[in-house]
């Protein structure tokens, strides 16, 4: 739906529904936004350090009352329980309340870790994603996963914790080095392969634009993006089944992610772990060469990387998938395609499949 220069996607789950507003100043909607309960909410931000730099005064300029601001050092490694509890230590000394409302300002990391917060104190308080990365736009953000990281492996502590809304300001977005938001346009090319084939053309279509962020290019993106994960989510909000194929290119991906100790953000490394998990598909007889070999082009065209930095030890990658959060009865599962816009989940994987498929990506 569109009001004015405001874009808006509806996550549908009853009494826990929530909007998604995507548009250039969409922070003038966070008064309203946070004033669910109450005209003088307790405002608390959890910021990663350099996006409150950025844009701290502009998203506090925006909000009725003066926020507790609590930022982090920026990345991956800060998604821990440690640094949970440092966070959860400043709200207690500042008396934060029920009542209050969190807001959670960055990418990935910003929402993952402090919607795990806002999940966990005082047994769940209200939050609001306002994602400043275009993965965490089109992704993360949306869906109430929340969750850190442990060494053993990555999400592997978290809740579903629906957020009040999810607040989009494209203002947020321009600043975003181009590594960044290229990384982001791999979990838009995943979403089009497992639910919408037009959307995959419409890439293909409009490739250039996409990476010139042509404002009215990236609005239609984002809304796209959300409302094919909107319909996913609130059709299986915790992940019982249908929500699962949402982690095409996750299972190979989160293992490449940690064994390069985060070396390669998360959209690149998903990006590589769909072309790893189409190998598998096509060795399978599932998909042919020449979708394969499309994604391929295309997620190149894009500027996401299709090979790795480094060779990785097949046994490593098994090893950690073993103990990825998806794995049941000591089968790890993964979400291959059958065909664009058709994916399905196999639990029958085998290490010298994994091994055979990874070569798809490892550097010559």
């Amino acid at each position: 739906m569109t009001s004015g220069n405001v874009l808006q996607v509806r996550v549908d789950l009853g009494p826990r529904s929530y909007p998604i507003l995507i548009g250039p100043g969409t922070r003038s909607e966070l008064t309203q936004v946070t004033r669910y309960r109450s005209r003088n909410p307790q405002l608390v931000v959890i910021a990663d350090r350099t996006v409150a730099d950025l844009h701290g005064m502009a998203l506090a300029a925006a909000l009725p009352n003066p926020p507790l601001v609590v930022t982090f050092d920026p990345g991956e490694n800060a998604k821990t329980l440690a640094e949970c509890q440092r966070i959860q230590e400043a709200l207690a000394a500042a008396r934060i309340e029920r009542g209050a409302v969190l807001l959670t300002f960055g990418g990935g990391v910003a929402g993952d870790l402090g919607g795990f917060v806002a999940a966990t104190w005082l047994r769940g308080v209200a939050y609001v994603q306002v994602p400043t990365t275009l993965l965490a736009a089109i992704d993360a953000s949306v869906g109430g996963k929340t969750g850190v990281n442990l060494t053993a492996g990555k999400n592997l502590v978290g809740a579903f914790h629906q957020p009040l809304a999810v607040v989009v300001d494209l203002d947020f977005l321009a600043t975003l080095p181009t590594r960044t938001y290229t990384a982001g346009l791999a979990e838009s090319v995943k979403h089009a392969l497992i639910r919408d084939a037009d959307l995959l053309a419409w890439h293909e279509r409009n490739a250039d634009a996409i990476t010139a962020r042509a404002p009215d290019v990236l609005a239609e993106l984002i809304a796209r993006n959300c409302a094919i994960k909107a319909a996913v989510v609130a059709a299986d909000e915790r992940e019982a089944d249908l929500r699962a194929i949402l982690n095409f290119g996750h299972t190979i991906g989160h293992a490449l992610e940690h064994l390069l100790e985060y070396e390669l953000q998360h959209g690149e490394c998903v990006a590589l772990g769909m072309l790893v998990e189409n190998e598998l598909a096509q060795r399978r007889g599932l998909i042919d060469a020449a979708l394969a070999d499309r994604v391929r082009t295309l997620l190149a065209r894009l500027g996401l990387p299709v090979r790795l930095p480094r060779p990785v030890a097949a046994v490593a990658v098994q090893q950690v998938c073993a103990v990825d959060k998806k794995t049941a009865d000591g089968a790890v599962t993964f979400v291959l395609l059958r065909a664009l816009g058709d994916p399905v989940k196999v639990r029958d994987v085998t290490p010298a499949e994994i091994a055979a498929a990874l070569e798809v990506i490892t550097p010559t």
